[in-house]
Order: C-alpha cells, then sequence, then structure tokens
C-alpha cells in the first residue's frame, strides 16, 4: 500500500509540473499531505514527516534567497558585463562553442561534487550570455547536468560516500575504475553540445524571421524582462571592489571556509554597503529582486514537504524494495545493470538516500547468489543514476538551478529528461566495455 501511494503521489506532481496545470509549491504541498492521509497517518505524524522534510532545506532555502539577491544586485550593477562581453568575443558570437563551453565549464567547476555550488557560480555568468545570444537557458541546464552528472561520481561526492558507506569500500578506491568513465562521459557531452548547438543555431535564425526572440519565449519569469529593462538604466559602480566580492565569495564557497548562507549573507551585505549606503537604497533594491528570490524559496519549502512525507513515512523505501519483487527470475545475474538502464527514471521515482541506502542493499544480496561483486553492483547503479541527478524533483539543487534561470521544472523535465536517460545508456555503454559489470 505504501509503494502504490508513494507512486501514485510522485506520478501526480510529475504529471502536474510537466503538464503545467498548477504551480509546484500547490502541487508538493497539498499531494503529498492527501496521499499521507490516505496511507492512514495521522494528522500529527504528517506534521512530523514535514518538519522532518523542512529541516533537509532550510539551507538550501536559506542560500538560495541571499544568493539570488546578491547576483540579482550585481547583475543589475552590471558586474558581469565585461565577463560576457570577453566571452562573446572569446566565441566570436558562435552559439555551437557557447555550447561546447558550457559543458567544459560545468565539468570543472562540478569537481568540488557540490550541485548548488556550481548552479550558483556558473548560472549567473552563463544566463546573459545565453540570453545576449538569443539561447535557450533549458539548453543551458541540460548541458550543465549532464556534465555536472558525470563529475558528480568523484569520491568526495554524496553518491560514492553512499556507496561506500553500504559496501565498507573506500569511495576512493571505487572511483579510480570510474575515471575512464568520467573521460569519456565529459568527451560525449561535448559531442552532445556541439549537436545540440547546431540544432539551437538553427532555431535561433528561425525565430529570427519569424520576429521573436528565443530567450524570451523560454523564460518563466515576467519579472527576469522587468529587472533587465531597469538594468538598462543603471551604470557600472565599484566595479572593481564588487569583482573582488565575487571572487571572495566563490573562494569561500569552493573551499568551504564558511557556511554557504553565511557567505551569501555576508556577500550580499558587503554589496550593499558600499554600493548602496543609504538604507533607503537599500531596501529599496532587496525590493526589487525579492519577488524572484522568494517566490523560489516558497517552492523549496515545498519540495521540503514532498520530501519529508515521502521519506518519514517509509514510502519512498518501499518503493525501492518493492521494485525487486517484478523483476523476472532470469535477470537476477544482471539485475544491477537493468537498474542501472532505469537509474534516471529512478531519480524521479526514488530520493538519493533511498536509492543507495534502501535499494543498493537489496540488489547486491539478490545478485551476490549469482556470483556478482558488490563493485560490480555499485558501478552500473551509479553510472546509470549519477546522469539524472540534476534533473530531479527529490535535488534541492535542481529547485536552486531553476530559481536561478528563471525557468520552469515541468518544462526542464520535458527538455531534458529523454535526452539525459539517453546519455546515461551511453555511460553504462562504456562502463561495459571497460569490463566494470
Amino acid at each position: 500500500m505504501l509503494t502504490l501511494i508513494g507512486v501514485l503521489i510522485i506520478v501526480v506532481i510529475v504529471a502536474l509540473l510537466m503538464a503545467g496545470k498548477t504551480s509546484p509549491i500547490i502541487a508538493m504541498a497539498v499531494v503529498p499531505l492527501l496521499g499521507a492521509l490516505l496511507a492512514g497517518f495521522s494528522l500529527a505524524e504528517i506534521s512530523q514527516f514535514f518538519e522532518a522534510g523542512l529541516t533537509r532545506v532550510a539551507k538550501v532555502a536559506a542560500m538560495f534567497l541571499f544568493a539570488i539577491l546578491f547576483f540579482s544586485i550585481l547583475k543589475e550593477l552590471h558586474v558581469f558585463d565585461p565577463m560576457i562581453q570577453g566571452m562573446v568575443t572569446m566565441t566570436r558570437g558562435n552559439v555551437v562553442v557557447v555550447a561546447m563551453m558550457t559543458t567544459l565549464i560545468a565539468a570543472a567547476v562540478h569537481l568540488d561534487g557540490s550541485g548548488a555550488t556550481t548552479f550558483l557560480i556558473l548560472i549567473p555568468a552563463l544566463l546573459p550570455l545565453y540570453k545576449r545570444l538569443g539561447m535557450s537557458p533549458y539548453l543551458m541546464l541540460l548541458l550543465m547536468a549532464g556534465s555536472m552528472g558525470v563529475m558528480n561520481m568523484v569520491p568526495w561526492g554524496g553518491p560514492l560516500g553512499r556507496a561506500a558507506a553500504v559496501t565498507g569500500i573506500d569511495a576512493s578506491v571505487l572511483w579510480q575504475s570510474l575515471i575512464p568513465v568520467q573521460i569519456f562521459g565529459v568527451a560525449c557531452m561535448v559531442a552532445v553540445a556541439a549537436v545540440f548547438g547546431l540544432r539551437e543555431k538553427r532555431r535561433i535564425a528561425a525565430a529570427q524571421l519569424a520576429g521573436t526572440t528565443p530567450f524570451e519565449q523560454d523564460c518563466m519569469l515576467p519579472e527576469v524582462q522587468e529587472q533587465e529593462r531597469q538594468a538598462q538604466q543603471a551604470r557600472p559602480k565599484h566595479f572593481f571592489y564588487n569583482i573582488a566580492v565575487v571572487i571572495v565569495t566563490v573562494a569561500c564557497l569552493a573551499m568551504g571556509w564558511l557556511s554557504a548562507p553565511y557567505v551569501f549573507m555576508l556577500a550580499l551585505s558587503l554589496t550593499l554597503i558600499v554600493n548602496f549606503p543609504k538604507p533607503k537604497d537599500q531596501m529599496a533594491v532587496i525590493g526589487r529582486h525579492a519577488p524572484q528570490a522568494l517566490s523560489m524559496v516558497a517552492i523549496i519549502f515545498a519540495a521540503g514537504a514532498f520530501l519529508g512525507v515521502l521519506s518519514e513515512s517509509g514510502m519512498l523505501q518501499s518503493i525501492a524494495l518493492d521494485l525487486i519483487t517484478v523483476l523476472p527470475a532470469a535477470w537476477i545475474g544482471s539485475v544491477h545493470i537493468v537498474v542501472g538502464m532505469l537509474g534516471v527514471p529512478l531519480d524521479i521515482f526514488t530520493s538519493t538516500d533511498a536509492y543507495y541506502f534502501a535499494l543498493l542493499p537489496v540488489i547486491m544480496e539478490v545478485t551476490a547468489t549469482a556470483g556478482v561483486s558488490p563493485e560490480a553492483v555499485v558501478y552500473a547503479m551509479a553510472i546509470g543514476n549519477n546522469a539524472g541527478t540534476f534533473i530531479s524533483p527529490f535535488s534541492p539543487a535542481t529547485w536552486l538551478a531553476m530559481g536561478l534561470a528563471g525557468i520552469d521544472m515541468g518544462k526542464h523535465l520535458r527538455y531534458s529528461f529523454g535526452w539525459i536517460w539517453l546519455f546515461s545508456f551511453a555511460l553504462l555503454g562504456c562502463g561495459y566495455v571497460l569490463g566494470l559489470f
């Protein structure tokens, strides 16, 4: 019953998001409540689930609030304009080169294994360039998600850390065999970016002939355009000081010197003190950019309610365990490969914790009867699953990216899901050729 209700909750929410029939807040707040009541949980228990979910996303929500305000104000001050102009000059406005560059930069920045940090660093820098060239922000997220999914298999990242905890094998040992897969994956994403860049180039040309602006067609938030009009009236102020604040902020994030929400709180404060010394002006500029930040913070908290109900009620674990019972017995020796092939959709139907802490031990036990090693199980499941990490509604970093780019989760899923799943097959094929399974 928990499995059926859990699957029903997820299917309904994903369907509502992809169809655009309601806002994410309503879908992720109301549907889990109805599902939990249907499962027989009391209101007191549901409240505990909700509070546990809020605790999980509170840090991300706080970071998002101050990060959006910080980067939005810097954008208003035209701090990133020279960087964007430099990128345009370097790429000579070549859409294909920009797409390929996106995958390489995302792979390099994501070496720290933190999706939220990568999005916070890259999206504010790349989004204006994509807008300048008329490129779709959904393409940017697709290319970033693919590269970041490959690089997410580093030993200090979450997935291998969880796998190491389950198997008792050191994460760095597991990673050594995955390095060739990562190299292949990044190269593959560069090739994919070239193909998508050519397609995007044709789309932009067609849109220009039709007299429309491709970026505005893909942008969800109308206030983004209003902020652009306001920004055009501004002039750069304290440019080198603001650049220094950005560099120090990125360094603090990369080195982990301070908690990320506190880093952005301090960065916002330093930016306001110099650029808007009067308290009245400080509140005015915050007010101009607050709607975008607050709307996405609300979505993140709604996602916390969604995650809390499904995780704390046991629905996610039940889904993972019952999945095994529907597989034919003849597949026992290769069930880990089958699960790896389903890794991307499973990232939508289960959380990362459920995938590694609930499903991985069961798959290991089942395949052990056919002589499959724990390492082989980890490789198949990790390679297949990581590609879809940053298109999953279960990832708070994905919601962070939605807010930073001003785009819609449902359209992101429709745009990226099929391609990312196909990309995971290529990664699995590489692992199979290398004999990892």
